[in-house]
């Protein structure tokens, strides 16, 4: 669950919105251990997108 949490967290950020109560929770949390891995997984995933929609784009020019 804590995993759960952190990912809605950590695209919430991706995207510039978070709710205070939300913010306030994550702040409140034992560990940022989930937020780490979350967000390390998340970056590499939006970087692989931007490298995918990249080559797919040059490709057809």
């Amino acid at each position: 669950m804590e995993y759960l949490n952190a990912l809605k967290s950590v695209l919430a950020a991706m995207i510039g919105v978070q709710k205070a109560d939300n913010h306030r929770r994550d702040f409140s949390q034992k560990s940022a251990k989930p937020f780490i891995v979350v967000g390390i997984i998340m970056t590499i995933a939006f970087v692989l997108f931007v490298y995918t929609l990249v080559q797919i784009v040059l490709s057809n020019s």
